[in-house]
């Protein structure tokens, strides 16, 4: 057993072992390292695993915790789902996603790089939609989160609070060719690689790119081609 899978098995002891229930905060980073015998980078690894299984939840700035994360105006946002369409979701995260990577080529820092690398190889790595779509929602959640932006972080919180609906994972759950995996992995690159450059313009206009690919694909399998629109950036949706 290597390192990190040695880390995730671990940690995961640790968090079954009943010593901090569901919701209860987990030690920070250095007291797990000293107590699990691993490396921080195994340890990083690992936390990072078993959030995207649900088993934990970070909250920036505050620390880790058991569990899955908690609703959010579950209720208002059950009904705004009700309510609302594809074609929607996809004019919001146009008109917010491409700003999101424009700010966090401007702030992100090394250790955002770091972590936008590392969910730019897992999500590379997916060969099934199930695997992508985790990897994929991490990778756009740490772009927000590299504006370093805490309501930012909770816009798109809410976006995908919203995807996560039964109706949405189905769609989203569509079979997908591999080389539209291949297609979509150049994407999340050409956005990555704009942010580590620094280049705010690149990064917004990749992101935007990314998301009408997402958005043609998505409503022309919806057989909506013809409501698919033009979306540009914000200012210019509301201007």
């Amino acid at each position: 057993m290597n390192s990190k899978d040695q880390a995730i098995q671990s940690l995961l002891a640790l968090v079954n072992s009943g010593r901090y229930p569901s919701g209860a905060q987990l030690p920070p980073e250095r007291e797990l390292i000293l107590e699990l015998g691993v490396s921080r980078r195994a340890l990083r690894h690992a936390l990072e695993m078993l959030e995207a299984e649900g088993r934990l939840w970070r909250h920036v700035g505050k620390g880790t915790f058991v569990g899955s994360r908690p609703p959010e105006r579950e209720l208002g946002m059950s009904l705004i789902t009700a309510s609302t369409s594809p074609a929607e979701l996809m004019d919001v995260s146009l008109w917010i996603e491409p700003t999101f990577a424009r700010t966090a080529a401007l702030r992100a820092s090394r250790m955002d790089l770091d972590n936008l690398r590392y969910l730019l190889g897992r999500s590379a790595a997916a060969r099934d939609p199930v695997t992508w779509d985790i990897w994929d929602v991490r990778l756009h959640r740490a772009i927000a989160e590299a504006t370093h932006n805490a309501l930012a972080v909770a816009v798109f919180d809410s976006l995908n609070a919203v995807r996560d609906e039964l109706a949405w994972r189905r769609l989203r759950n569509d079979p997908t060719t591999p080389a539209r995996f291949e297609e979509l992995t150049a994407h999340h690159r050409e956005i990555v690689e704009a942010i580590a450059s620094h280049n705010p313009p690149a990064a917004e206009a990749a992101m935007r790119r990314h998301l009408r690919s997402v958005q043609h694909a998505l409503l022309l399998d919806q057989g909506t081609e013809d409501d698919i629109p033009q979306t540009g950036s914000f200012q210019e949706s509301i201007l």
